[in-house]
């Protein structure tokens, strides 16, 4: 089922059980996905499941974000509808790989490319990057590798 059709199903459950925090993450989502719709065209065959994880990424880190600065401002009441709407989003993320499953893939990355130095970590964040894709933040990613090429 594509990312679009779960967006609907999952708003009429909200609808009904007037969940209006699912109801205004789904919505965003659906906005977001005609929006990226639109700028690529009616004339290409839609958008590839790549580029709808790309998208779920980018409106789970505004939320996220968004949260930190309302936290950092201490209004804890702008940050928590914040929270709760980046974890409706997450739902539709791929499932999401631990800390060691990224490690043991950010060692075996260092190792094929034979990666020493800082130098490096742009080509090694960018193979991992895109073997990861959807199942790992990049800041995660950027501290491990960071952590194993000082």
């Amino acid at each position: 089922m594509s990312l679009q059709k779960q967006v609907m199903e999952e708003m009429k459950l909200a609808m009904k059980a007037k969940d209006t925090v699912a109801l205004e993450s789904l919505r965003a989502i659906k906005s977001s996905l005609l929006l990226l719709q639109t700028d690529k065209g009616a004339a290409e065959g839609g958008i590839s499941e790549e580029e709808e994880i790309k998208l779920i990424q980018k409106l789970v880190k505004q939320r996220k974000d968004s949260a930190t600065i309302y936290k950092d401002q201490g209004r804890e009441d702008l940050a928590a509808p914040e929270l709760a709407q980046a974890a409706v989003i997450e739902k539709f993320l791929p499932a999401q790989l631990g800390e060691e499953e990224i490690e043991k893939v950010v060692i075996a990355t260092i190792a094929a490319t034979s990666a020493t130095s800082m130098k490096d970590m742009g080509r090694v964040m960018g193979i991992v990057s895109k073997e990861l894709a959807g199942q790992a933040d990049g800041k995660t990613i950027s501290s491990i590798v960071r952590k194993h090429l000082t």
